[in-house]
């Protein structure tokens, strides 16, 4: 058996080879010293050079300058605003990646984390789950600045790694007519007697309403108001006016439409108010909601829990399979729209096609225990849909009942976990206390492609009980 050799770099001086991509879409090489040196703009299997701006005893970061060898999945990016030149919009992350390249990217990124963080392994790499690459953002908080300099107003997301708004006029990611609206919203500020007092505009975009949420730091004028009405009868949208915390939202006009989708694979509409917290992405929300409750299959015999459950978009569409549910989330507001939600759907579906009996708890789930466990009663299956926090204190509440049984009196594990994460650092921590400690195999998890374009992760995974 040969002695290995050490790697030494045919490459002229200064040229990098880039290896994989990290999570915020760097290129990731090694110098001959074994030195770490991330680099912006780049791509994997490319030979670039790269202008360093940070140096570190361990690694470097820095930006590309030259391309010597292009990879096979570079594209050109839609958006003319997407780069590393001055004033290139932060939004998007990937756009110079094909998008078939940034899945797989995102997915070798969950299964590093599940092992490296976690020291858990899937038994089964889930197929992803993707949608429309373009026109997804249904959810959307833009900036406003009346710039002087520049004699306008502009309405967008912030610049690369800037506190300053890039000055955009168009924005793919975003509805196409949402999109056509840019130029028109900076017009309409910039017409206003409160030009400099509007630092934001958040779009909340239902099946078939737009709303925008006008944030305004002084009463607006009449003047400003019928601006604001005729903007909305132009363009086909709905004003809410924020004075102060969300709180104070409330509509221009009282007889508006109301914001909602619909989840057709259940038969359940999800009205919602434009400050509530929904997915940014129907179309994918859409089939995850389907696709998690496929795998957790829950039959008319079981209990199910659903955690974190929001304003019940999972939750309700389980009532439609379960024999019982019960939703914990730790918002008292949205616990008070997930029960207003589970009482209109149970009136429009009526007696022959009436929901589970479900009921919904306010909670702090991050201080969960197992004596607050076993109080809520045992489950056949949970449905855990946590922030990027994750779910650690449920986990190890979980976990702990494991270890110490005598303390169980009578309570009895769920047998299957569905758990939908938008972090996979804290899905991954999760995960390894429920295998490690919790008596559960990890048998399946797979990413899903939310935000198209951007470093966003957002994954499920399946969790068994391993008696």
């Amino acid at each position: 058996m040969t002695e290995p050799t050490e790697k030494t770099s045919t490459l002229p001086p200064g040229w990098l080879d880039i290896e994989s991509l990290d999570i915020e879409a760097k290129g990731i090489a090694h110098r001959e010293d074994g030195k770490v040196v991330f680099v912006e703009g780049a791509l994997p299997f490319e030979q670039v050079s790269a202008s360093i701006h940070r140096r570190k005893n361990n690694w470097e970061a820095g930006t590309v300058t030259a391309i010597h060898r292009e990879s096979s999945q570079r594209v050109r990016p839609q958006c003319p605003h997407f780069g590393l030149h001055p004033g290139a919009c932060g939004g998007c992350k990937m756009q110079h990646l094909h998008p078939a390249a940034q899945v797989a990217v995102k997915q070798r990124v969950l299964e590093d984390n599940l092992w490296h963080l976690g020291k858990v392994k899937s038994e089964t790499v889930a197929r992803p789950i993707e949608g429309p690459a373009w026109g997804y953002r249904y959810r959307a908080r833009l900036s406003v600045r009346h710039v002087l300099k520049k004699g306008t107003v502009l309405v967008g997301f912030h610049e690369r790694s800037s506190r300053y708004v890039a000055d955009i006029r168009e924005c793919h990611v975003l509805p196409p007519h949402v999109n056509a609206m840019l130029l028109p919203l900076r017009a309409l500020v910039g017409a206003m007697d409160a030009i400099n007092t509007v630092p934001q505009i958040e779009l909340a975009c239902g099946d078939d309403v737009t709303a925008l949420v006008l944030r305004h730091l002084e009463p607006l004028s009449e003047d400003d108001l019928a601006r604001l009405r005729a903007f909305a009868l132009e363009h086909g949208v709905q004003w809410w006016l924020q004075s102060k915390g969300p709180d104070t939202v409330k509509l221009l006009d009282a007889d508006g439409a109301q914001l909602g989708y619909a989840l057709p694979d259940f038969d359940i509409q999800m009205p919602f108010k434009p400050t509530d917290f929904t997915q940014v992405n129907p179309h994918i929300n859409r089939v995850l909601v389907s696709k998690a409750l496929r795998l957790l299959d829950a039959q008319k015999t079981e209990r199910v829990i659903d955690w974190f459950c929001g304003l019940g978009n999972f939750t309700l569409p389980l009532a439609t399979q379960a024999r019982e549910v019960l939703g914990i989330e730790g918002s008292e507001t949205l616990v008070a729209r997930s029960r207003e939600n589970y009482e209109k759907n149970n009136a429009r579906l009526g007696t022959e096609r009436a929901l589970a009996a479900t009921k919904f708890v306010a909670r702090n789930l991050f201080e969960m225990t197992p004596e607050m466990l076993i109080a809520d009663g045992s489950a056949d299956k949970w449905l855990v849909d946590p922030p990027r926090e994750g779910a650690f204190a449920l986990a190890k509440a979980l976990a702990d009942l494991n270890q110490q049984r005598e303390l169980r009196q009578g309570w009895t594990p769920p047998r299957r976990i569905v758990y939908v994460s938008c972090n996979p650092a804290t899905l991954a921590r999760d995960a390894g206390l429920l295998v490690a400690l919790g008596g559960y195999r990890c048998v399946s998890a797979g990413v899903v492609n939310m935000f198209p374009h951007t470093a966003h992760v957002e994954s499920m995974a399946v969790f068994e009980l391993a008696e």
